[in-house]
């Protein structure tokens, strides 16, 4: 099992920046894909960002890509989303996922709880 666990969200001004952060335990996150989702109230959850295990390979939506950028740091077991130039469009629950790990789970397969971002315009 993986717990995730995200922080780092809050209120901020349209062309403002947030770092989420989403730290991890019970399993090493370095053999995992992880990602951010996000859901604005009354829509789908949609893909945000990925990362492959050793963080070579990173994929971002086409909404956010220039604005957004994901690390990770395996050995603080700890994934990252920068946010810049935020806009009101960005506002949602942003969750954290990880999965494709050993024991054979897909991806995404384990969710952190969600942190509020809010841009007011």
């Amino acid at each position: 099992q993986v717990q995730l666990v995200e922080s780092g969200g809050g209120l901020v001004q349209a062309g403002g920046s947030l770092r989420l952060s989403c730290a991890a335990s019970g399993r090493t996150l370095s053999r995992y894909t992880v990602g951010w989702f996000r859901q604005a109230p009354e829509k789908e959850r949609e893909f945000v960002a990925r990362s492959n295990w050793s963080g070579t390979s990173t994929y971002v939506a086409d909404s956010v890509k220039g604005r957004f950028t994901m690390s990770r740091d395996n050995s603080k077991n700890t994934v990252y989303l920068q946010m810049n130039s935020l806009k009101a469009e960005d506002t949602a629950v942003y969750y954290c996922a990880a999965g494709g790990g050993p024991e054979g789970s897909s991806w995404p397969h384990y969710w952190g709880q969600g942190t509020q971002v809010t841009v007011s315009s």
